[in-house]
């Protein structure tokens, strides 16, 4: 047209710069621009060409460029306020997409349905609900809620902004529904962690026959795998199939992660070879994927082969590598990660600065973490959380509490992690009265103590035989609304045990299964040993036995228990079914197997078990297990071949070892072994009086009194005493204690009548 002369009026060149909107083509559209200068203000000054002009350069991302053209504009339309809306939002700029929404109705124009969704947009991502509301009564108000796009964007600023009773009354009231509005009710449930509604709308939709998009199916796939719902998610694998769709990195990464979550790793593997694109999120999943399911070593090597593409590596593969180097204690891996940061200036991300710090600390070099954790400048509550854990695993209760109160002075306010790292800090220093002082200033303090924060102060208190209190604890768990997991409930019944305590441990066997909780293999594992060992060997077997996949520890549990209760034959039984079902035995099974011969006297049987442990399993003894072969053979007069064993075995024997064969020796009056290894014993347990008392009672029943005068003297010159035996009874709610030679307790007289007539009762029978 310019060749022939032809007269280019605004239209034309209106109509150009709209082809170069479509075409997203800068580079023309800025020619054009020029030729409309050229002509002179007739054209420059175009109310239509200045606006095409805005719309241009806003959808080109050419924002400078937009925003000076859209100030100097000096009649602005819908079309010009729509266009730089529209580009703040896309932006980020979001407040000012929102301002400029403001200004434009302020202005006298009404925003259409072009303009509304990106109001929403903007509403949504600044989680502004109230705002995003007052959008919504405009919607009602101009009757625009009957477009099917204005919905959609309604339905997801309401998602994002939690209200999802909201989104659906949207959802449900619209008339027409295509997938950008099934899309947006799909995203919102699985963003808000309703997971499962999520899936329910992903059938719906199929149902109603929309055809579903990537976004469906990766959302779909979401849901899934936070659910760990291998079935919907292979589904959702196969729609993708079924329907075309290539793996590029959005759908890729989502099949991807929905397989790693599950912790199929063979079929993420697969996925991860077909997928077209492999980005940065990719290859960060990959190898996410591995270390979830401990595969540190192919982690490794895809870290390698993440390299060898020339792909970079960013905080998140940098996280996950010092996370491998922590979790293999694999300092030197760990080392060439924090090079690397510092050599690409990485470290001082506080993501990153607190995997090198979890890294150090994992590896046994405390120092070395509390030196980066003061290097970063830049400090967030996760990075000094991280540092007080470190202190608190390692017991270093003095740093831990020194940390707490210097985050305080530097602004940092403490959250329920770093109050629960402080607890678990005074724990592992055996520091219980501290760790409860804690606690309560905690509550005091208006700091809801989490399931985390009980379950540390009741395992804590377990573990160190304060069991009462750990099962009171327990107890004013629950009555704070706070819902036991199987850790608290694992610990709480170890307390049952310690205390001999069924009524309690029924009662939370009950709680355990009224929620689920017992077949969890931790769970099964406790109660089987706590059956046991409060007397109640049928019930052991019965939760043994109602367990659908028996695993290691409770195939120990059920061996331990019948090897309690001198039930050999059946804990043989438990150990052959554990090899037939193709389960490896470790250190636990043969020692609870060992106990169980040595009780009942199967010695050949216990022999050619510990023979097999090393020949068959590959399994070096360790200590425990060379004492029970002493007891074994001790037990059975083999005296001189337990003897020969505990001069043969690779470790120095300890006192427990030596006692228990002084007391055989005292059974078979083998006074003479027990006068050399009597000098052993108190040599390495000069203060125990349970030692003296035994050789004692080994020379007193060879009638060398003398030799009893001697120890007795022994032991007073030490000022030692002999511990009185102790035992109870737990009654209703009443426990009875008995200490040996105490007549304190208030129904002694019928105790002692009692024994006695069972003691007539059993001279009359014998």
């Amino acid at each position: 047209m310019d060749s022939k002369n032809l007269s280019v009026g605004p239209e034309i060149y209106g109509e150009i710069l709209q082809g170069c909107v479509y075409e997203r083509d800068l580079f023309t559209g800025q020619q054009i621009h020029a030729q409309v200068l050229k002509h002179g203000a007739f054209f420059a000054r175009n109310e239509y060409i200045e606006t095409k002009l805005v719309i241009f350069y806003a959808k080109c991302g050419a924002f400078d460029v937009a925003n000076n053209l859209f100030s100097r504009l000096r009649v602005k339309n819908v079309f010009s306020w729509a266009a730089i809306i529209g580009v703040k939002c896309r932006i980020g700029l979001n407040e000012e997409a929102l301002m400029g929404f403001s200004e434009m109705q302020e202005n006298g124009f009404l925003p259409d349905n072009f303009v509304v969704p990106n109001a929403l947009k903007a509403c949504g991502a600044l989680l502004w609900l109230g705002y995003g509301k007052g959008v919504h009564g405009h919607v009602v108000k101009v009757g625009f809620d009957g477009c099917v796009f204005v919905a959609s964007s309604l339905i997801d600023m309401y998602g994002k902004c939690g209200a999802l009773e909201d989104a659906r009354k949207v959802f449900d009231a619209m008339i027409e529904r295509n997938v950008i509005a099934w899309n947006s009710m799909i995203v919102g449930y699985m963003q808000n962690g309703m997971n499962e509604q999520a899936i329910g709308v992903f059938h719906e939709m199929r149902m109603e026959g929309v055809e579903p998009s990537q976004v469906s199916v990766s959302s779909f796939l979401s849901a899934s795998a936070n659910l760990g719902a291998i079935g919907e998610g292979k589904q959702g694998h196969a729609i993708a199939v079924l329907h075309g769709f290539e793996l590029d990195s959005i759908l890729g990464s989502s099949v991807l992660n929905f397989y790693s979550k599950v912790g199929l790793i063979d079929d993420a593997d697969l996925v991860f070879d077909k997928m077209l694109e492999k980005d940065v999120v990719t290859w960060n999943l990959i190898i996410s994927s591995y270390l979830q399911s401990g595969l540190i070593d192919e982690a490794l090597d895809m870290c390698h082969l993440m390299r060898s593409e020339n792909l970079r590596f960013d905080c998140v593969t940098l996280s996950s590598v010092l996370t491998a180097a922590a979790n293999s204690s694999n300092i030197k891996l760990g080392k060439e990660g924090h090079c690397y940061c510092i050599r690409n200036s990485l470290q001082s991300d506080v993501v990153v600065a607190s995997s090198i710090v979890d890294m150090y600390a994992k590896c046994g070099r405390i120092d070395y973490a509390g030196h980066v954790f003061s290097s970063t400048t830049t400090k967030d509550i996760i990075l000094w959380n991280t540092l007080l854990a470190a202190y608190a695993n390692v017991g270093h209760s003095g740093e831990a509490l020194k940390l707490f109160y210097q985050m305080q002075l530097e602004s940092v306010p403490p959250n329920v992690a770093s109050w629960n790292s402080v607890i678990l800090g005074f724990i592992r220093n055996s520091q219980l009265n501290e760790a409860k002082e804690f606690f309560s200033q905690m509550q005091l303090l208006g700091v809801h103590p989490n399931l985390i924060t009980w379950t540390t102060l009741i395992t804590g208190l377990s573990h160190n035989g304060f069991h009462d209190e750990a099962l009171q604890v327990f107890q004013e768990m629950q009555e704070s609304g706070i819902k036991p997991n199987t850790v608290s409930i694992s610990s709480a019944l170890s307390a049952c045990t310690n205390v001999t305590s069924l009524q309690h441990g029924r009662a939370i066997h009950g709680y355990a299964i009224r929620h689920d909780l017992g077949s969890q293999i931790s769970v099964s594992t406790a109660l089987v040993d706590m059956y046991a060992k409060c007397g109640c060997l049928s019930r052991a077997k019965r939760v043994f036995d109602h367990i659908s996949s028996n695993e290691l520890p409770v195939y120990n549990a059920m061996i331990s228990a019948y090897a309690l209760h001198g039930q050999a034959g059946e804990a043989l039984a438990v150990y052959k079914n554990l090899k037939e079902a193709g389960i490896e035995p470790d250190g636990i099974t043969f020692t609870s197997v060992l106990s169980a011969c040595s009780h009942t006297g199967l010695v050949n049987e216990g022999l050619e078990i510990f023979i097999e442990m090393a020949s068959k399993h590959h399994l070096s003894p360790s200590m425990e297990h060379y004492g029970c072969v002493v007891s074994l053979l001790s037990r059975s007069g083999r005296l001189d071949e337990a003897f020969r064993l505990i001069l043969t075995m690779p470790y120095e024997p300890d006192a427990h070892i030596i006692g228990q064969l002084i007391a055989k020796c005292r059974e078979h009056n083998e006074i003479e072994l027990v006068e050399h290894l009597s000098k052993y014993l108190l040599e390495l347990e000069p203060d125990n009086s349970g030692n003296y008392v035994a050789i004692s009672n080994a020379y007193a029943t060879a009638g060398r009194w003398d030799d009893v005068s001697e120890i007795r003297d022994l032991m007073k010159e030490k000022g030692l005493k002999k511990s009185p035996g102790c035992s109870w009874i737990q009654i209703g709610e009443k426990l009875h204690s008995f200490i040996a030679g105490d007549g304190s307790h208030p129904n002694t007289e019928d105790i002692q009548a009692t024994l006695a007539l069972l003691g007539i009762d059993m001279k009359s029978s014998a």
